[in-house]
């Protein structure tokens, strides 16, 4: 059970607005997860507290020095066996069994890469892992560490007010999430399904699992193959109508 998150940040005033935003927050601000950020200026010398160079062989941009950023790791990995990530869009693309290995980890320890990157060296001694959001970049890593803690911390236990809510998600089962609907009955002449009204809890669970199944078919094909199909998923494919 996730207890510790540990972030390597030249912006912890950024990644600690995270203790005041909805369920994440209430879980941080609790104190049943607790939140610390490590500054890579903290351990720089000199009065400028530098943090970043020009890269050797020429180029663009900066790169982040390696013995802050070095030592601030070591201090955000101190007194634990649990692996260190960077956030980094050369890594591995997180998905919803990814994040649930991370939130099992008793420490998450991530660190946030800036400028052109990170010097190699420090990737090569301390750095256990890369995490990507996707194949894109941003600013900084902040962004996908942000995303990482809330999709983490959203599946401890007690964090969500009902403890199925997690496992219905999309992604939870390799499925897409099916639709929902709350009040009122019609809105703007668009009726709520009538099998969710019908108090049918086997009818409302099969129209639900059928409309997961054909949302994924149709937005997400390629998760299908990675999920085990019975023989009711496939009758439930093969229907013709979309469902009550």
């Amino acid at each position: 059970m996730l207890t510790e998150i540990h972030v390597v940040t030249l912006f912890p005033d950024w990644i600690r607005q995270l203790s005041t935003i909805g369920l994440t927050g209430k879980a941080l601000s609790d104190g049943r997860i607790t939140l610390r950020c490590f500054n890579p200026r903290d351990y720089a010398a000199g009065a400028h507290r530098s943090v970043d160079d020009r890269p050797y062989g020429g180029g663009p941009g900066m790169v982040m020095r390696p013995e802050p950023l070095a030592l601030a790791i070591q201090s955000a990995a101190a007194d634990s066996d649990q692996p260190v990530a960077v956030l980094s869009p050369q890594g591995m693309r997180v998905d919803q069994r990814s994040i649930e290995r991370l939130a099992g980890r008793r420490r998450l320890i991530l660190v946030c890469g800036r400028y052109e990157g990170i010097d190699e060296r420090v990737v090569d001694e301390l750095i256990d892992e890369e995490w990507s959001l996707g194949d894109f970049v941003l600013s900084g890593g902040e962004y996908a560490a942000a995303a990482i803690i809330d999709a983490s911390i959203r599946l401890q236990p007690g964090v969500l007010g009902h403890e199925q809510s997690a496992e219905q998600d999309s992604f939870s089962q390799g499925l897409l999430d099916c639709p929902h609907y709350t009040r009122p009955e019609i809105w703007r002449d668009r009726a709520v399904p009538e099998v969710l009204l019908s108090g049918d809890h086997a009818a409302i669970k099969r129209w639900r699992r059928r409309q997961s199944l054909l949302r994924t078919l149709h937005r997400r094909p390629d998760l299908l193959q990675n999920v085990s199909l019975d023989e009711t998923d496939r009758r439930l494919l093969a229907e013709t109508e979309v469902g009550e």
